[in-house]
C-alpha cells in the first residue's frame, strides 16, 4: 500500500510537470499561473504545493527534466587539446545537434530561453544562467586561446570578443530554430552553419584594441 502511494505521487509529480511545461510554453511562464497549471494537470492546487514550494521551484523542477544543449556540448573544465579549433566545431555542432534531440528538450528550451520573462520572482534562476552563459565564453575563450597558441588563429586575435560572437551565433541559431523549425533543417544544416562561422574567424577574426 505505502508503495503504490509513493507510485501515485511520483505518477501525479510527473503529471503536474508535463502541464507546466504545456501551460508555461502557452502562456509564458511570468504571465501563467499555479491555479492554470493545476487544471491543466488534474489536479488541485493543494497537489502541486505538496511537491513544489513555489511556481519558480515547479519552473526549476521542468528546467531539471532535461539538459540544455550548451550544458550538454560544453564539458568544464578541460585540459590542453591538439587541435582547439577542431573541439570548438565538435562542441557547437554537439549543442546544436543535441536541441534537436527530442521534443521534450526542444520545448523546455523554449521556454527558457522564449517564453521565460526575468520578473523579481524569477532573479535566482536568471542569475543561474547569467553564471551559465559565463562559464560557457570562458570555455569558448579558453579554446580559442589555445587555438592562438598553436597557431590556429593569429595572434592579434581578441578571443573574448570571438566567444562573444560564438555563443551569440549558436544561441540565435537555435533561437530562430525553435521559433520556426521549417525554415531549415538544423540537424542537416548544423555543421555547415558551424564551419561558415569558423571559416569567417580563421579570415577575418577581431582584432585586440591597440
Amino acid at each position: 500500500m505505502v508503495r503504490r502511494t509513493k507510485e501515485e505521487a511520483l505518477e501525479t509529480r510527473e503529471q503536474v510537470l508535463d502541464a507546466a511545461q504545456r501551460v508555461f510554453r502557452e502562456r509564458g511562464v511570468g504571465h501563467a499561473s499555479l491555479a492554470e497549471v493545476a487544471d491543466a494537470a488534474g489536479v488541485t492546487r493543494g497537489a502541486i504545493y505538496h511537491h513544489f514550494a513555489s511556481k519558480v521551484d515547479l519552473f526549476e523542477a521542468m528546467l531539471a527534466r532535461a539538459e540544455m544543449p550548451l550544458d550538454a556540448a560544453f564539458d568544464l573544465p578541460h585540459a590542453p587539446v591538439a587541435d582547439p579549433l577542431a573541439v570548438v566545431r565538435e562542441t557547437a555542432i554537439k549543442a546544436l545537434l543535441h536541441l534537436t534531440s527530442c521534443e521534450r528538450v526542444r520545448a523546455i528550451f523554449e521556454v527558457a530561453f522564449l517564453r521565460c520573462e526575468y520578473t523579481d520572482e524569477l532573479a535566482l534562476v536568471e542569475r543561474k544562467h547569467l553564471q551559465e552563459r559565463a562559464d560557457c565564453l570562458s570555455y569558448c575563450g579558453g579554446l580559442l586561446e589555445q587555438a592562438v597558441a598553436r597557431g590556429q588563429l593569429p595572434g592579434y586575435t581578441d578571443t573574448r570578443l570571438a566567444s562573444n560572437a560564438l555563443h551569440a551565433f549558436i544561441g540565435g541559431l537555435m533561437r530562430d530554430w525553435v521559433q520556426a523549425p521549417d525554415s531549415f533543417d538544423l540537424k542537416t544544416a548544423a555543421p555547415q552553419m558551424v564551419d561558415l562561422f569558423l571559416a569567417g574567424l580563421r579570415a577575418a577574426p577581431p582584432r585586440k584594441a591597440a
